[in-house]
């Protein structure tokens, strides 16, 4: 970039949720990304089918009231999330920055999101294969909170991201889709950096039943 100029703001035109396939991951902490994509699939109407060619279930609409948007739930298993991403963005010829992918964090609480536009796998399986499919780190992505393992299951982190969330977890969650839909949205109006500086501090707290 040359001094003088503006950065253009980063406009998601592929948003991809990670998990895995089968009702036996159905709603686990692991799906989290499924049901981002879920939530924002009922938000704007656009349906989504399971498509081979592209290895996952795929929508394609209008978001946010003007944008054209596609969504991707990926059927490979999480470890293989990046051939349906590259699947879907060699198809339709899209440059990197322009897939922002949704997925679960266990370094984040229930009820906080993280809004970034490059970044490291940070051991993410899933992140992993869609960066080494893309082949750069530069493509935002939207982390979900799902808590750490180490409260009630001794560090048992496959046992706890297999898990499902509690019933007080689930109406945080239910919450937490709101800010989803929300800071994806204004990512999709504004840019990915402007919906950092608006999402990236909110938190839905628990309410003590």
């Amino acid at each position: 970039m040359t001094a003088g100029t503006i950065a253009q703001p980063v406009i998601p035109q592929l948003i991809v949720g990670l998990g895995n396939p089968g009702a036996k991951y159905d709603r686990t902490r692991h799906n989290i990304g499924f049901e981002a994509i879920d939530a924002l699939a009922k938000t704007w109407q656009i349906s989504l089918t399971e498509n081979r060619k592209f290895q996952g279930f795929v929508g394609e609409g209008i978001a946010a009231g003007s944008v054209k948007i596609r969504l991707l739930k990926p059927t490979t298993y999480m470890n293989n999330s990046g051939q349906a991403i590259r699947a879907l963005t060699d198809w339709y010829k899209l440059p990197p920055e322009s897939v922002l992918v949704i997925y679960d964090d266990m370094d984040l609480p229930v009820g906080k999101l993280r809004l970034r536009q490059s970044g490291s796998a940070g051991g993410q399986n899933g992140m992993k294969s869609a960066i080494a499919h893309l082949g750069t780190q530069a493509f935002p992505r939207l982390r979900i909170g799902i808590g750490s393992a180490k409260e009630e299951q001794q560090g048992n982190a496959v046992g706890h991201v297999l898990g499902r969330f509690s019933p007080t977890e689930a109406e945080v969650i239910a919450e937490v889709m709101h800010l989803v839909v929300g800071a994806v949205e204004l990512s999709l109006k504004q840019g990915v950096e402007k919906a950092m500086s608006l999402y990236n501090n909110r938190t839905i707290a628990q309410t003590s039943s």
